[in-house]
């Protein structure tokens, strides 16, 4: 639930706080949803670790009446075809290579959205409430609970938006298969002896975002971006302290006749400890292509992961159908 979603985003650093306004709000702000015109559909595809993990992604999203919307999605991260090892060595001691077996370890994420205009013009909220499903083969799973809850507000072409996940902290409680642990408890002499926590929490995190789009003889734009991404914690964030820790970012993005878009951006600033015990200062930079045409939008975002010197860049493709497009 951390990584993101739509390549437009993604190009621009996930900075969309303030400025999302289309079916992926339900992921970065559900107040951004009050700002459909008719529904759409949401799809994004993503391999991280050299194609050893895939990221896939579905929404969709309509407008209720004049001032309210509503939205779905889901989200799954897996990686498929995992060697299962534990049963390699026979009761005998011998090594039987027909022994291993494949499992897959997966997270789903399930969101339900609703957005609202409040009577103030220029300010609505939405809420996300969102269930997550987590499997590591027969070996365990879980199921969790949680809520989200989101502003914006317009005013003299400025946006401006905040977001808070998992405001009620989300809940992930565990069912660990015995009868599949007790056959690698004592794999390793004096590890693994007991049975691992059933139960994990994820505290809310804060999102304060801020947008503004220039337009430059009307078949030119510029939509610059910036949030500050907060948690409640000691962290390598460039900003931490024991009470909180902000991680910046900011992102832009070129558009041509709203046809055709360029973007980027860089967050993800961390202080990292170098073997030297010295300090370095690490970012992540982002960028993006688009283009749109009769309702439908195609987006590719080139990411990195980790720092400057992992290299560790994702290729990330996303789709975006406005349904009216198929009425018309």
């Amino acid at each position: 639930m951390n990584i993101g979603v739509d390549a437009a985003a993604l190009g621009m650093s996930n900075t969309a706080v303030a400025a999302t306004a289309d079916v992926n709000s339900g992921y970065w702000n559900p107040a951004g949803l009050t700002q459909l015109e008719d529904s759409q559909i949401a799809l994004m595809h993503a391999s991280y670790f050299a194609n050893i993990a895939q990221y896939d992604y579905i929404a969709y999203a309509s407008p209720i009446d004049d001032r309210s919307a509503y939205g779905i999605s889901l989200i799954r991260f897996g990686v498929d075809d995992i060697l299962n090892t534990t049963e390699l060595i026979d009761s005998q001691g011998n090594i039987d290579y027909n022994r291993i077996s494949l499992f897959s370890t997966a997270d789903y994420a399930f969101t339900f959205s609703y957005a609202r205009k409040l009577p103030v013009p220029g300010f609505q909220y939405g809420i996300n409430a969102k269930v997550i499903r987590r499997i590591i083969g027969k070996f365990a799973d879980s199921w969790g609970f949680g809520f989200d809850a989101g502003i914006q507000f317009q005013r003299n072409n400025w946006n401006f938006g905040l977001m808070v996940r998992d405001i009620t902290t989300t809940y992930n409680v565990w069912n660990i298969n015995e009868k599949e642990y007790q056959k690698i408890a004592d794999a390793a002499p004096g590890q693994n002896q007991e049975l691992p926590e059933n139960s994990e929490i994820t505290i809310p995190k804060l999102q304060i975002g801020m947008a503004k789009k220039f337009l430059f003889h009307y078949d030119y734009s510029l939509l610059a971006a910036a949030n500050a991404n907060m948690r409640f914690t000691r962290t390598n964030d460039i900003i931490s302290s024991k009470a909180v820790s902000i991680d910046p970012a900011l992102g832009l993005e070129f558009g041509y006749t709203n046809l055709v878009f360029l973007r980027a951006g860089v967050g993800n600033f961390q202080n990292v400890v170098q073997l030297d015990s010295s300090e370095k200062t690490t970012f992540q930079p982002n960028i993006g292509l688009g283009f749109k045409y009769k309702g439908i939008q195609v987006d590719y975002a080139l990411t990195d992961l980790g720092n400057q010197s992992t290299a560790l860049y994702s290729n990330i493709f996303s789709l975006k159908v406005d349904l009216s497009l198929f009425r018309n």
